[in-house]
């Protein structure tokens, strides 16, 4: 099987035959006028040899599912997990499509970052071996010349990137007129990178008449905005859910950690999950008040509530993260009371509540009125007692999350720089980037330094929370109209 087709060996058998958690969806939603499922006999001959050349026996569901309605160039957001076998679901039909003699791009297909966009092409070489259709990844952090061969010597597929496509979008490197097939990967991740302006941008090279297939493993308000402005009306929706979490759409999880460590842990989970608008539940008004100094010093803006708030100052913090001047709200279960605010991404349960009943409570604050959303739990080893009582008690099925690692979150946190970096790079006059170009003896200067290296990074870290401030004080405008 491919590389997403993820096999899980049962823990109480070692010696079993692997069983894959993608066979069997608990929940389907499909579109209407529905399209009769594709089976792996329904293959062109030469795609089926080449697929079982490298194992594959049958398809998975949602690519029984998504295949028809590619096929048929029908716009479609698919809502699945990340290993359902998606990649499958996109390539399969791209290459019985491609027009193999004209070796022009005939498919795009963006993906948030540079691994998934070299794995994914990955699997277009693999899969199309021998068909004579090239494929290229196109993404930042690397030089243009190989890239900029590759385009000129014909391609018939391009993952890509946001940044860079657009990059070579506007030296005129990439001919879109042949575009057919316009591919979201991840695009709750692409959104949650801030690439929705670069998306934009590009939208403008791309031909009118073209299809679009957008694959999200939630679909939050913002996903479902980006599909009404790059689908046609007519677009349909496909969810293929294995388990409660996500038919729910609301998804429960939970990390383990001491418990002198959940204020470190929280701010990793805001920066790595960069919530539009969350709410943080504590038990005590005293670490209500901890943490937001805590985060207040981190640089985040937030404002809580507690029993020691005023009215008055209640009634303004509560304005203001009503009204999305405020994304981040920290507060008490008393103190809560009374809030009604449909917006909510995220909650974080900094604490697991003594009556389970709350815990139902403070999760619902998310996932209203249609939308998706995410409970988050910090939970030390004795308060995963309660967590699993939790569980039974109201029939709950909580994810436990890997440790964030700092390596993994600084990963993500360049990522989202070098994204911002690259896009206001892009916008500068000719004159402007002939002025930058003075400081360059200097970067290679200061690289041979190690204090000097910290110069750079602080410049890096400034900007970004630079960046973070824009943004807040973009809402904060936004909110006022």
């Amino acid at each position: 099987m491919n590389e997403e087709q993820t096999e899980i060996q049962a823990a109480e058998e070692p010696a079993a035959k692997p069983v894959n958690p993608f066979l069997n969806p608990i929940h389907i939603v499909e579109p209407e006028n529905k399209l009769p499922d594709y089976n792996f006999n329904d293959l062109p001959a030469d795609l089926k040899a080449t697929l079982e050349k490298h194992g594959w026996t049958d398809l998975m569901p949602v690519q029984r599912k998504t295949i028809p309605y590619m096929l048929a160039a029908r716009d479609m957001l698919v809502q699945s997990k990340t290993g359902s076998g998606k990649t499958g679901a996109f390539v399969l039909p791209l290459l019985q499509v491609i027009v193999r003699e004209h070796k022009f791009p005939q498919a795009l297909i963006l993906v948030p970052t540079r691994e998934l966009a070299q794995q994914v092409e990955n699997e277009i070489e693999l899969l199309s071996e021998g068909t004579g259709i090239r494929s290229i990844a196109i993404f930042g952090g690397v030089g243009y010349d190989a890239q900029l061969r590759a385009l000129r010597e014909g391609v018939h597929i391009i993952v890509a990137t946001p940044g860079r496509l657009l990059d070579h979008a506007q030296r005129g490197n990439v001919d879109f007129l042949s575009v057919r097939d316009l591919i979201m990967d991840e695009a709750d991740e692409m959104l949650s990178m801030g690439f929705y302006p670069d998306m934009q941008r590009v939208r403008r090279y791309l031909p009118k008449d073209i299809a679009c297939t957008m694959f999200s493993a939630t679909i939050p308000q913002t996903v479902k905005s980006l599909a009404r402005e790059f689908q046609r009306k007519s677009a349909g929706f496909l969810s293929l859910s294995y388990d409660k979490v996500i038919a729910n759409n609301l998804e429960h999880r939970y990390y383990m950690c001491d418990v002198m460590d959940k204020d470190k842990l929280t701010i990793k989970i805001l920066e790595w999950e960069n919530p539009d608008s969350c709410m943080i539940f504590c038990n005590m008004k005293r670490d209500v008040c901890y943490l937001e100094q805590v985060l207040l010093n981190y640089g985040f803006r937030v404002g809580a509530l507690s029993g020691d708030i005023s009215q008055k100052q209640r009634e303004e913090t509560l304005a203001a993260f009503r009204n999305k001047h405020l994304n981040i709200l920290i507060c008490t279960d008393v103190a809560a009371r009374g809030i009604d605010v449909t917006h909510v991404t995220h909650v974080i349960v900094y604490d697991h509540p003594d009556d389970h009943e709350v815990y139902v409570h403070r999760s619902g604050r998310t996932a209203r009125a249609g939308r998706s959303g995410v409970a988050i739990s910090l939970i030390t080893p004795v308060e995963e007692i309660e967590l699993q009582k939790t569980a039974v008690d109201f029939g709950i099925q909580f994810i436990k999350m890997p440790a964030i690692s700092e390596e993994e979150l600084a990963n993500r946190i360049r990522q989202r720089t070098m994204a911002e970096l690259d896009r206001e790079k892009r916008v500068l006059g000719q004159m402007k980037k002939e002025r930058l170009r003075r400081f360059l003896p200097l970067v290679d200067e200061m690289m041979k330094n190690s204090e000097d290296k910290e110069l750079l990074a602080y410049l890096l870290d400034k900007f970004y929370w630079k960046e973070y401030d824009k943004k807040e004080e973009k809402r904060e405008q936004e909110g006022k109209k």
